[in-house]
């Protein structure tokens, strides 16, 4: 039977893609700031929210994250998220279960984190990477890590930056985070080491800085052609000239106010690139450090050099209401590419540009 084709003046109707549907697993600081953002988003639809603590099981997703109720409600049971088939989890508690990513990923659901896990899989433990890819063949799904720091500045921005250049002898992240104005004890006092006795840097504090920043500096070498020969980190610490209140606390003198971590990606005996933090509570410092303003300054040595700098135009006592959209809004951009993407662990250079929906 011949076909009539449609008369030229026909209205011929595009299906309109139906929404992602998309779990948040945990809702910490920036679990929190990425729920808000699915829920706001025009092409995905939150289907489901993960919690550990009970205080936060069948409360309201919209509860958890200072929006309107939505009709979603929080669970601690794993189980009821598996059973969802959600096209994607937006996977970002504070500790890595393996177990865990691999049910969610033989499940059929794509995962996206914003943990340091699976920036570049070449480096990973052969046992764990070796499980999840099992996980994503069985399940037909991918899964990849984003965020801020690592991920957007130590990736996707210099491999713009580098898009102009025919050699490059040298590429330097500098990160800074004025802290005067987080209040978070726990964080800065304890874990950090703020306002305590400067002596040798903790090596379990480098060796943490390095499993998150090592491997994204290696996996943009990789890339390059350039590889890295291996990852070396050394950490400073810079005490108070004289006592300072902080929101956190009181900073004596003499103790520690800013710390300072370099990852290099070794080449042929020297350094070739570098990630380099510098946190700090006051700039009132016993070294003579070079603070900038929160945010990052980038310098490519090459046959196209770059001076850049990227601020946060935000005033400090704003900062811990604000900060965290820029690692969790990587992560909710990324769904789309990562729920079409193989199976398998992705990185930033095979998935396509990240393009949000901003409508």
């Amino acid at each position: 039977m011949q076909q009539q084709s449609a008369p030229d003046n026909a209205v011929v109707e595009t299906p309109t893609p139906r929404p992602l549907r998309v779990v948040q697993w945990a809702t910490g600081t920036i679990g929190a700031r990425a729920l808000r953002a699915v829920i706001d988003h025009p092409s995905v639809e939150l289907v489901g929210v993960y919690v550990h603590s009970d205080d936060k099981a069948g409360r309201d997703a919209g509860e958890l994250c200072g929006r309107e109720p939505v009709g979603v409600r929080a669970t601690n049971d794993a189980d009821e998220i598996v059973d969802l088939g959600a096209d994607c989890v937006l996977y970002m508690p504070l500790l890595f279960d393996l177990d865990e990513v691999c049910r969610i990923l033989a499940s059929g659901t794509n995962i996206v984190t914003t943990r340091g896990e699976f920036h570049r899989p070449a480096g990973m433990d052969p046992v764990v990477r070796e499980a999840v890819e099992a996980a994503c063949a069985l399940g037909g799904t991918s899964i990849h890590s984003t965020g801020s720091s690592p991920g957007f500045v130590t990736e996707a921005v210099p491999l713009v930056l580098t898009s102009i250049q025919r050699r490059m002898d040298h590429l330097a992240i500098d990160e800074y985070a004025d802290l005067s104005q987080r209040n978070s004890p726990g964080i800065l006092f304890d874990v950090m080491g703020f306002g305590g006795d400067a002596g040798e840097f903790a090596d379990v504090r480098l060796a943490h800085v390095e499993s998150n920043f090592g491997p994204s500096l290696a996996a943009l070498a990789d890339t390059l052609g350039l590889n890295l020969d291996t990852i070396r980190t050394t950490g400073e610490l810079a005490t108070a000239r004289s006592t300072v209140t902080v929101a956190a606390g009181t900073i004596e003198a003499g103790t520690v106010a800013a710390q300072r971590i370099t990852v290099s990606g070794i080449r042929d005996g020297r350094e070739l690139m570098r990630f380099r933090p510098t946190w700090y509570c006051t700039d009132q410092l016993d070294a003579d450090w070079d603070l900038h303003a929160t945010g990052w300054h980038i310098t490519v040595d090459g046959d196209a050099p770059l001076d850049i700098d990227m601020r946060f135009p935000i005033p400090l006592e704003r900062m811990s209401e604000i900060s965290p959209s820029y690692t969790a809004n990587r992560a909710v951009n990324s769904i789309a590419a990562v729920c079409a993407a193989q199976p398998g662990i992705r990185t930033t250079v095979e998935l396509p540009l990240v393009v949000p929906v901003l409508a």
